[in-house]
């Protein structure tokens, strides 16, 4: 998609808040309607008017004036967009009379990405594909005197679009062409063109680390597990160094603890959400030569059933050294993370840790497909996070650590036992990673609920969200 600043098309978009009393371009088609109460101007209204002796005209209702916000300017312009493409028109102009009291980057920015989220679809499996008309060409009629920096908020969007697109593609991928060595190959096809180093340790390597408890989940496996380590190097005159850790379960059947079929183990492809999501923000990262160091770590297996598949009740190792009593191997993305924040934490030797992880169903009965449930050891860094997901328009909320939570998680066998019981779910699972990162700053993001969708939400489609690809780039970035 092209975007270019100024006029250049005979068909038009205007946008329309609630109680204006006319407009300048399409008055007379808006009088009409308003006098009729067909449409008003409400947040999300649409109405395109492209019959032969139309007026080529594409009405978007923004709602109150007042409470226009950037991340509903995304929703409304991916719903144009979609509206657009009804009409089979791969071209339009845009006129942005008003900024709404917004600054104007971030309001072309928002028109740009909603616009560009509308063109994905994960359609590879259809034999049939619909032939959808797409847009190709968008004039954005603005008065402006920073051309050039709005030209540039245009191309920062692009990339993050890209690379979230990369996400929801890795993440929508069945398990069957998506295991570890594809995910891990897919890392290096993607990032070391961008100049960032990947490293893929095999089974020999990963034992060799002492990663005990990664490899008990693997064990049930015919696929070789994968360790990856994404090293970008943008700034070699810091020795500062994020790491960003994804869970990275291609495949999740619960092993023993075996899921059920329905709505659960049918979707377990997802389970690698974090690790798409990571892949996907080192993919911005790099593309915008970001001036900062990050370091990205998934370590990558499949939780099946075999002869050899760890079983409830064993009491198994870690790279740490610390002993996990398993009572449930379906909680098992903590076990492959406890061995790849310790490698974070004492071998990459991180200043701070972000991991994010399909981790607990408790997050989803708690916040549901919008909100991710986070929880931390040092506020100052979660702060940041919290800024950089409001920026991206993807909430967070911090959830408690009360010391009397560390309790549910302690073993009468061993040194820790990996669930905590019914309740609170996402903080003793929390809690348990916490275990691993030694007194580093760490975020630990629960993307259970956000990172897969049942049903299409704004811009999100149905399927991988590529949630918190924008949070983790606009955190380097402002960090």
């Amino acid at each position: 998609m092209e975007f270019i600043i100024g006029k250049g098309s005979n068909i038009k978009l205007v946008t329309v808040y609630e109680d204006i009393e006319t407009l300048e371009t399409g008055k007379e088609l808006f009088d009409f309607l308003k006098e009729k109460e067909i449409f008003k101007g409400k947040f999300g209204e649409v109405y395109g008017d492209f019959s032969l002796n139309g007026e080529n005209i594409l009405l978007l209702g923004l709602g109150k004036k007042d409470k226009i916000t950037v991340n509903g300017l995304r929703k409304a312009f991916f719903k144009a967009a979609k509206e657009l493409s009804k009409f089979k028109i791969n071209e339009v102009e845009i006129q942005i009379k008003e900024l709404f009291g917004l600054d104007e980057k971030d309001v072309v920015g928002a028109i740009a990405e909603g616009l560009l989220h509308s063109q994905y679809a994960f359609d590879k499996y259809i034999s049939e594909k619909k032939n959808k008309v797409k847009l190709d060409k968008v004039y954005l009629d603005i008065e402006s005197s920073k051309k050039e920096e709005l030209e540039a908020t245009i191309g920062e969007v692009k990339i993050l679009i890209d690379a979230l697109f990369l996400s929801r593609d890795l993440v929508n991928e069945r398990a069957m062409n998506m295991y570890p060595e594809i995910l891990a190959n897919k890392a290096k096809e993607h990032l070391e063109p961008l100049l960032v180093n990947v490293e893929v340790f095999g089974r020999e390597k990963i034992e060799e680390l002492g990663m005990k408890a990664f490899l008990a989940v693997a064990e049930g496996s015919n696929k070789e597990p994968k360790f990856i380590v994404m090293n970008y190097k943008g700034d070699p005159s810091s020795k500062e160094k994020l790491a960003l850790v994804g869970k990275g379960l291609t495949y999740d059947s619960g092993g023993y603890s075996l899921k059920p079929t329905a709505g659960s183990m049918d979707t377990m492809y997802c389970d690698m959400g974090g690790s798409g999501t990571v892949i996907g923000a080192m993919k911005a990262i790099a593309s915008s030569k970001l001036k900062k160091n990050v370091v990205g770590i998934v370590a990558a297996c499949e939780n099946m059933i075999s002869g050899g598949a760890y079983k409830p009740g064993d009491i198994i190792g870690s790279m740490s050294g610390k002993t996990i009593e398993v009572l449930n191997t379906d909680a098992e993305g903590r076990l492959t993370l406890a061995d790849a924040l310790w490698y974070a934490a004492t071998v990459v030797k991180a200043d701070k840790i972000i991991d994010l992880a399909t981790l607990t169903g408790a997050c989803v009965v708690a916040l549901g497909d919008v909100t991710t449930g986070a929880i931390t050891n040092n506020q100052e860094l979660m702060n940041s996070v919290k800024n950089a997901s409001e920026i991206a328009g993807e909430p967070i909320l911090e959830l408690p650590t009360n010391p009397e939570y560390e309790e549910l998680i302690k073993s009468d066998f061993a040194d820790i036992k990996n669930v905590g019981g019914r309740g609170a779910g996402t903080i003793t699972a929390g809690l348990f990673l916490r275990e691993f990162i030694q007194e580093t700053p760490w975020v630990h993001l629960d993307i259970a609920g956000t990172a897969y969708l049942d049903k299409a939400m704004g811009y999100l489609p149905k399927g991988a969200s590529g949630v918190h690809v924008k949070t983790l780039y606009y955190l380097v970035k402002n960090s």
